[in-house]
């Protein structure tokens, strides 16, 4: 008779055996002070770098991925592979994805969402299609998220 694991549920929906059930830290951050992590998750160093370009309000460019900051319009443009998929002003965010739903623009985007976003929103693939979870309220002390389909030019306010 075969044993029978316990499983975990994490937030995405996938399933891994108990002894699995934290997620691995495959790197340190070596600032003193990390950016907001969401669900104890290292965020690639490019993501990092992205983040401190916005932040700094400056043009930024490293392998895929390019920040470009419009002085006139204060908003920074995200740019993967040439392709538009955040705008970020002072007050919001605008996603979108590029015309590829890959792996990339979507770590990218959750990067973002977890700098610039109530922590909980994200963007997440469940059976190949993509969804946006936001905040749109307490209920007592927990967090309430809606659901949305992923649309281009979907607004985090």
């Amino acid at each position: 008779m075969r044993e029978r694991r316990k499983k975990t549920t994490l937030r995405t929906g996938t399933q891994l055996p108990h002894r699995l059930s934290k997620p691995c830290i495959l790197r340190e951050s070596r600032e003193d002070n990390p950016t907001n992590l969401h669900n104890s998750q290292i965020m690639r160093k490019i993501e990092t770098q992205m983040i401190a370009a916005i932040h700094n309000n400056q043009n930024w460019s490293n392998a895929n991925t390019t920040v470009h900051f419009n002085e006139e319009e204060n908003v920074s443009v995200v740019r993967l592979h040439g392709n538009k998929i955040a705008e970020i002003d002072d007050n919001s965010m605008t996603i979108f994805d590029g015309g590829y739903q890959s792996n990339t623009t979507k770590s990218r985007l959750n990067a973002l969402c977890n700098e610039f976003c109530v922590d909980g929103e994200c963007v997440y693939q469940k059976n190949f299609q993509w969804y946006v979870d936001k905040f749109v309220g307490m209920a007592g002390q927990s967090k309430v998220f809606n659901t949305y389909d992923f649309t281009n030019g979907f607004i985090f306010a």
